[in-house]
Formats: C-alpha cells, sequence, structure tokens
C-alpha cells in the first residue's frame, strides 16, 4: 500500500502498524492515567462528604472562626497565668521556706528534751534562729538574725546545727 500523503512528507516507506501500536499503546497509558485519577478524586470526594457531613459552608466557618476565638482565649488565659505565676513566686521569695530543728537537753538535770534551736529561712538563707532554754526556773526565748546564711553572733552547737539543717547542708550530724 502505497499512501501518496506518506510520500509527500518523506516517509512513504514508513510501515502503518507501527503508528496503530505507538497510538494504541499511548490509549492505554492514558487509560490507565485516567483510571489513577478517577480512583483518587473518589477517594478525595469521600473525604470531602465525610468532612462537610451534617455541616453546611455558613455553619463550618462558624466553626473555624470558634476554634480561633478559643485559641485567642487560651493565649490570653496562659498569659495571665504566667504573669500570675511570676508574681506568686516573688512573693513566696521571701517567705519562710526552709526550717531546721534540734531539741536537747539545756541542763543535765532535766530529761525530755524540752529545749530546741529552730531556724527559719527564706530562699535566700534570711530569716532567724529561735532558741528555747527551758529550765526549772522556767523558759527563755533568744532570737538572732541571719543573712544569706550567716549569723553575726556566734551560734551554740545546737543553733548550728539547726541552721545546717535548714540550709540543707549534708554533713550534720544530730547525735552528741
Amino acid at each position: 500500500m502505497n499512501y501518496n500523503l506518506l510520500e509527500e512528507i518523506g516517509i512513504g516507506s514508513f510501515d502503518l502498524s507501527y503508528l496503530f501500536i505507538g497510538a494504541y499503546a499511548m490509549i492505554l497509558i492514558l487509560l490507565i492515567i485516567a483510571v489513577v485519577q478517577t480512583v483518587r478524586l473518589g477517594k478525595l470526594s469521600k473525604r470531602y462528604k465525610k468532612f462537610m457531613s451534617g455541616k453546611n459552608a455558613k455553619s463550618l466557618e462558624q466553626d473555624i472562626e470558634s476554634i480561633f476565638e478559643d485559641n485567642k482565649f487560651i493565649k490570653s488565659s496562659t498569659e495571665k497565668n504566667r504573669k500570675d505565676i511570676q508574681a506568686l513566686y516573688r512573693k513566696f521569695e521571701g517567705a519562710f521556706q526552709k526550717v531546721g530543728i534540734v531539741k536537747y537537753d539545756a541542763f543535765s538535770q532535766m530529761g525530755g528534751q524540752l529545749s530546741f534551736s529552730l531556724a527559719l529561712l527564706d530562699e535566700n538563707d534570711n530569716g532567724f534562729i529561735l532558741n528555747c532554754v527551758h529550765s526549772t526556773e522556767g523558759c527563755y526565748s533568744y532570737t538572732k538574725e541571719v543573712k544569706k546564711g550567716i549569723c553575726e553572733i556566734s551560734l551554740g552547737d545546737e543553733e548550728k546545727k539547726a541552721l545546717d539543717i535548714a540550709m540543707d547542708i549534708t554533713d550534720v550530724t544530730l547525735g552528741d
């Protein structure tokens, strides 16, 4: 078979069966692509229907707006809570947080360890030591100021132990 058109464009000896095979292959590839795209579109359509089920566009928009409003509220609440926590931290810095107590017998004739030394310190190791001495004549109380863990007045053994306990110094021995 000789076609004049093919001879005019310079491919008169070209076998048309190759052209048809190529066209069929191209049609088959396009058909496969169309099927894959149809399946993808079906999946997307199912997801869209599930997303939109029971909702119209207006109510969905309202839901999204309410989520943004909730998000703004949560952010402002978080900021307020952060400020409140900082204020509480500043207030509690000066509160007594560390306690050390040592009970002892002030006099050998007294029993029951009725005397004691109590150290109360804040976060910065500022505070006081209260020493209560119990004797047969009565009970006497003394205080000593502590600044940054140091007392300018000399401390007795029990007072020093109470201060060490409050400051959490580990080599404290409570026994005599």
